[in-house]
């Protein structure tokens, strides 16, 4: 996939009662990795060690950052500091592309 376009929101699928993931850059500095849910699948409370950016591509997800909740929406994004607790649901179906950046 390297140099040539892609949509993103294709590079994943759904799939019933899932998570799918798909890893796009794995690098020592970071990963970019792209990821469909659906409805009522996500991941309960963790923390991670590096600052991160979650991407919505498609639907809509409910992201507790700090015991705050957030509506994310297709087309919008959030920043989790490291070291933050986070969960995710997905309200309806929906894909992100998060970005992991090592420091």
């Amino acid at each position: 996939m390297a140099e040539q376009a892609a949509n993103m929101k294709g590079l994943v699928a759904y799939q019933e009662g899932a998570v799918v993931s798909k890893e796009i850059i794995k690098k020592a500095t970071g990963t970019v990795t792209l990821f469909a849910f659906d409805k009522g699948q996500g991941l309960s409370e963790h923390t991670a060690p590096f600052d991160a950016l979650v991407q919505v591509l498609d639907g809509e997800a409910e992201i507790v950052l700090g015991g705050e909740p957030h509506l994310v929406k297709e087309g919008e994004m959030l920043i989790m500091p490291g070291g933050k607790p986070h969960a995710l649901k997905a309200v309806q179906r929906f894909k992100m592309m998060l970005v992991m950046i090592r420091s």
